[in-house]
């Protein structure tokens, strides 16, 4: 299945194929995909719970419970 999304490849995934992670805004939640199985399966966050993942990723501290 085809979607309609734009998807945007994180700066962090290298250029040898490893460690890709796509994400793309659908207007009301943040999807995360794997580049190499872009049909596969996909984690849809929340606004404030991406929000809360990024901000635990940046800090090296455990997220608040959203």
């Amino acid at each position: 299945m085809k979607d309609s999304w734009t998807w945007r490849k994180a700066s962090a995934s290298d250029t040898s194929g490893n460690q890709c992670v796509e994400v793309a805004w659908t207007g009301r939640t943040v999807l995360v995909r794997d580049s190499k199985e872009p049909e596969g399966a996909r984690l849809d966050f929340a606004p404030a719970a991406w929000q809360h993942f990024l901000t635990s990723v940046f800090t090296g501290e455990p997220a608040a419970q959203v």
